[in-house]
């Protein structure tokens, strides 16, 4: 009974307050900081507010801005190292996964298929862990930010095929090295992982004159193409045409992977089959590329990554990750300048962004609704304990309609309010704030440990309205830590 008054109330709470006015402030110094943690990390643990203060907020950007110069804790990096499928290459994958060639007409038997679920499960199971692990405890928080931002960005859905033993090994080598360096060199990485040729059927994109296309009978495939232009690049209004997507699709076609070690073949798994490729003088976004092969690729990409297009398109979707669902159009102008300056240097798009007025501006404090992913690993964050069981918070995320690597749409997942926020899901987040203030989320060894919610109010920097202190004050004690992660001021960052 108690639980059901708590959500009501809750939902009541979330829902008729929607809009979050800077008003609650309590302290402009404070609330500052809470705003620099809540952008470039996944939320305060305990101590953070102190620490940053100390610190500074210059230095503290800095620090973030560079990922390497914070030393992770040995706790993550020893439960990270028993993770045994974490840092295997494509190929190290097929390997592990592969059975015996079968004559024709033979086939997996039951025990067999069976096995092969197993280990594809354990290896996506691993990397969901892995993940989540590094969100909820590793310091260098903007870094895990921008490869929950890449991730979505360049998005592939773990459920097509043989994906669900790769995204693991596409977050590990191709997004996460390369989160603050130039687009370019994401981008390319991106292009040349399995997991992406398969998810967006480049594997089957094949010259219909190749020799290739004989053995395979296949021909011209569009689709990594058009999202290559329309979701990572140019954005929808580039200016390219249904040419230029016919085009690019020539220029990439051969572009494949293997399974196994041979000549040719990266140590992921990347193969260009010349057999494959139409070879023919091309003209893509009104400019002339010979056919030269795998070259052809790599010019059509430093294209793109040079346009203005991509510059705007990209940094309008970092104005509205960072800032606000509608981010103002002369701070996205000025990010495109820098990225365009700076050859798409991230770190410096970054940092631009984070000293903006825009950002500062006190108007867009708490102006961003948490995804379900921002507001479970915040949530667990917030409360400090030692996470050794991730299950229940891979489950809710399942709930909630964002599981890890399970977006089914090369757009990834959103991150507006209009995309998450509903009775239906605030109902299922205030039943997991219930659950987790009162120890109740099996996610350590030690359960049924309450909450203290003046500490975690003290950790989230006291800044709460003068409403939602009240409802908090006036409720029974068990309940306030609850009321605490259910509050309209937690809900956003």
């Amino acid at each position: 009974m108690m639980n059901k008054k708590l959500t009501i109330i809750a939902c009541l709470f979330i829902l008729g307050l929607g809009s979050i006015s800077p008003a609650y402030a309590q302290s402009i110094a404070d609330s500052n900081v809470v705003h620099l943690i809540n952008r470039l990390s996944f939320g305060p643990t305990p101590g953070d507010l102190e620490t940053v203060k100390q610190l500074g907020t210059e230095a503290y950007i800095q620090q973030q801005l560079h990922p390497e110069s914070i030393p992770e804790p040995q706790a993550l990096t020893t439960k990270l190292s028993q993770l045994e499928m974490l840092n295997l290459t494509p190929l190290q994958l097929f390997e592990q996964i592969s059975f015996p060639k079968f004559s024709k007409g033979e086939k997996l038997t039951p025990d067999q298929q069976k096995e092969r679920r197993k280990k594809e499960n354990r290896v996506l199971e691993q990397a969901t862990e892995a993940r989540l692990l590094q969100a909820i405890a590793s310091p260098r928080q903007l870094q895990e930010v921008m490869v929950d931002f890449w991730y979505n960005h360049f998005n592939v859905f773990s459920r097509k095929g043989i994906d669900r033993i790769l995204v693991g090994a596409y977050e590990q080598d191709a997004i996460r090295p390369h989160v603050f360096d130039r687009f370019r060199d994401l981008l390319g990485a991106t292009v040349h992982h399995p997991a992406m040729l398969h998810y967006l059927d480049n594997v089957q994109n094949t010259a219909s004159n190749s020799k290739g296309n004989a053995k395979r009978k296949q021909g011209l495939n569009e689709n990594y193409a058009r999202e290559l232009m329309e979701l990572h690049t140019l954005g929808v209004n580039g200016g390219y045409t249904q040419q230029d997507v016919i085009t690019l699709a020539k220029i990439f076609t051969g572009w494949t992977f293997r399974r196994s070690a041979q000549a040719g073949v990266d140590p992921n798994g990347f193969y260009f089959d010349s057999k494959r490729h139409d070879f023919s003088d091309k003209v893509f976004l009104g400019k002339t590329i010979k056919g030269s092969g795998i070259n052809e690729g790599e010019q059509a990409l430093d294209i793109l990554a040079k346009s203005p297009a991509t510059a705007h398109h990209i940094s309008y979707q970092l104005a509205q990750y960072f800032v606000t669902d509608q981010p103002p159009t002369a701070l996205v102008d000025r990010l495109s300048q820098k990225f365009l300056a700076t050859d798409g240097n991230i770190r410096e798009v970054l940092a631009l962004l984070f000293h903006s007025p825009e950002f500062l501006d006190k108007n867009n404090y708490n102006a961003k609704f948490k995804t379900p992913y921002q507001y479970v690993i915040s949530s667990v964050r917030a409360i400090g304990i030692d996470v050794k069981n991730p299950r229940p918070i891979i489950r809710l995320l399942q709930q909630l309609d964002m599981p890890l690597y399970g977006c089914l749409t090369p757009d990834g997942y959103k991150n507006t309010e209009e995309a998450w926020l509903n009775p239906d899901a605030m109902t299922r987040r205030i039943s997991f704030a219930t659950s987790l203030a009162n120890g109740r989320v099996p996610l350590t060894s030690v359960s049924g440990t309450s909450i203290d919610p003046e500490q975690l109010s003290a950790t989230l920097g006291n800044l709460f309205s003068t409403q939602t202190q009240q409802i908090i004050a006036t409720s029974p004690k068990k309940l306030r830590s609850a009321l605490i992660l259910g509050s309209p001021e937690f809900m956003h960052r």
